[in-house]
């Protein structure tokens, strides 16, 4: 269903694919950006890059879940964090890493921002993921 692709001619990325092509006919979720919010609009993390990637990882499975698919069925992420530092994006991306998300390994661009929407907020997570066969509709 999913054909994760490195590209022998270009360097090879460390945990992501260079490109996941999905079958015609397959159903695609388009996720709004995943936020470090709990379920009462609180932030989760402040100050704190990591815990904050944390808990955008479990808001995007609960996004994913509420669609039918899970972690290893996304094809493409974009990582937004608020920092110039590549140590902290180093950071956020291991949290990436552990979540299993990047198990596929799926096409993904990490970026450093100057803000995002919510006050002290430092990590949001777009992705895109195929919704699995049987999955409800």
């Amino acid at each position: 269903m999913i054909r994760r692709v490195t590209v022998p001619s270009l360097f090879p990325p460390p945990t992501y694919s260079h490109a996941s092509v999905v079958e015609a006919g397959t159903r695609l979720a388009f996720l709004a950006g995943s936020v470090p919010l709990d379920a009462g609009g609180e932030l989760v993390g402040p100050g704190d890059p990591a815990r904050q990637a944390e808990q955008v990882i479990a808001n995007l499975r609960e996004q994913l879940h509420a669609v039918g698919s899970d972690l290893p069925h996304v094809v493409a992420t974009e990582v937004y964090v608020v920092s110039g530092e590549p140590a902290v994006l180093s950071a956020v991306w291991e949290v990436v890493e552990a979540s299993g998300l990047s198990a596929g390994p799926h096409s993904s661009t990490l970026i450093g921002v100057a803000c995002l929407g919510y006050t002290g907020q430092l990590v949001e997570i777009t992705a895109t993921a195929v919704v699995p066969d049987g999955a409800p509709t």
